[in-house]
């Protein structure tokens, strides 16, 4: 089937031009102005936002194991609902992704869902315990497009940089919690002020700068590659930005509740913002928008983190960390276009380009002809209020839940399928 977008505003890699773009066979096959030929099928774009295919790079499924919160179906939908054509999937399932077997299971999954392209993340280690390698070459070569103990660091910096030698050899990418626990304590919110308010026990925020500098460090005197996931600090950003200076092959994510939010919402005692790393101070916010305005940031991502709700309405201390993020990201990351910190060209490089690169997807994270259809079309006049309660994720646990925002994914495309079109998901080979 061919397909035109018509009069859209399409985000390239250097400006933003209103043109036509034509996809078919899952491929880009034109771009330029009042296309004349035939097509199978017409979308009137009118001057909305055409990027290409959101990637996130840090999300989390929760399959196998804990479907309750989470399965890759449901949060493939609400993947799809917030415009993202890939998320990459984090490990801390049960059992671990540890293996080339749970690796291949996560793929089969995905594509029998018939929506987004779901890239597994192995674990560094088996059961994510720190102790041994896992399979990291078998992973890969199932489709693993990187590797990481997130929810935990790599507690030896003896098996980080075993690690990040073995992974070298076959360009694999190691990322990385950076978090020295020792340091962190059995806290759960930003040790400071606010946590003095309200009674809660917290996490000294120089347990993120210590393990950042450590692995950025050993990666550095290996020559390679490392990637920080989350990075909520002042301190954070410094490194990053020192030792990308240095020639480091460093790269770095963060997410919209370390630029908007801060610790001043736990005084609620809001167990919804109980999130790791956790939120941090107003300075914080300051220096993570500078770090994205600079490219010390190369990549913004939600850390969708789902949890059944009584997971969430209980004790602070109690609490399990996390908030979704999928659906609500497009109406917070262009909060940074209102600010001035970047345009859109910027945040398509933020939410699509830089992702690609850094995970070596080919042939998607640009509009160009012949690249994958993958596509993501935004509307950024919509104004509504976030209701978690809505999404198409089985939980409802987000910071950002009643939050007024302004712009939202309208349609995503993927391999020259639209799968979601104004609220209606429709898997591949289901239209």
């Amino acid at each position: 089937m061919k397909v035109l977008l018509k009069n859209g505003n399409i985000v390239f890699s250097d400006k933003v031009q209103k043109n036509d773009l034509v996809f078919e066979n899952g491929r880009i096959t034109f771009l330029g102005k009042d296309y004349t030929g035939q097509s199978d099928k017409v979308f009137d774009i009118g001057g909305k936002m055409v990027l290409p295919g959101l990637i996130d790079m840090h999300t989390h499924l929760r399959d196998p194991g804990l479907e309750y919160k989470e399965d890759i179906i449901t949060g493939s939908r609400s993947a799809v609902a917030g415009g993202f054509t890939s998320i990459a999937c984090m490990p801390n399932t049960k059992p671990v992704l540890d293996n080339a077997a749970l690796i291949s299971y996560v793929k089969y999954k995905s594509k029998e869902s018939g929506l987004c392209k779901v890239l597994p993340i192995g674990s560094v280690t088996k059961g994510q315990k720190g102790e041994e390698l896992a399979e990291l070459r078998l992973m890969s070569e199932q489709g693993a497009v990187a590797f990481s103990d997130d929810g935990y660091p790599v507690s030896s910096a003896h098996m980080l940089r075993l690690a990040l030698e073995y992974t070298k050899d076959f360009d694999g990418l190691i990322i990385s919690h950076c978090e020295d626990r020792s340091l962190t304590d059995g806290g759960y919110v930003n040790e400071g002020k606010n946590a003095s308010l309200a009674g809660l026990k917290g996490i000294f925020r120089a347990s993120e700068d210590v393990g950042t500098a450590r692995d950025i460090i050993i990666a550095k005197a290996l020559d390679a590659r490392i990637h920080i996931a989350h990075v909520s600090t002042k301190g954070a950003v410094e490194l990053t930005r020192y030792f990308k200076g240095q020639g480091v092959k460093v790269t770095a994510e963060t997410c919209p509740q370390y630029f908007l939010a801060t610790d001043k919402e736990i005084l609620e005692y809001n167990t919804f913002a109980k999130i790791n790393p956790p939120l941090r101070e107003e300075s914080d916010n300051i220096a993570i928008l500078e770090g994205i305005r600079d490219g010390t940031i190369d990549a913004l991502v939600t850390d969708h983190a789902p949890h059944h709700i009584d997971e969430k309405r209980v004790d602070f201390s109690d609490a399990a960390f996390g908030s979704i993020g999928l659906e609500s990201a497009v109406g917070l990351n262009t909060r940074l276009i209102e600010k001035g910190m970047v345009d859109w060209v910027g945040l398509s490089k933020l939410m699509s380009y830089n992702p690609a690169r850094i995970l070596k997807l080919k042939e998607v994270g640009e509009i160009k002809t012949g690249y994958i259809a993958d596509i993501t079309v935004i509307d950024p006049d919509i104004q509504y209020t976030f209701d978690a309660k809505k999404t198409f994720s089985k939980s409802h646990n987000s910071l950002f839940d009643g939050w007024k925002l302004k712009g939202k994914a309208v349609m995503t495309i993927i391999d020259g399928q639209v799968v979601y079109n104004n609220a209606k998901i429709t898997p591949f080979g289901k239209e």
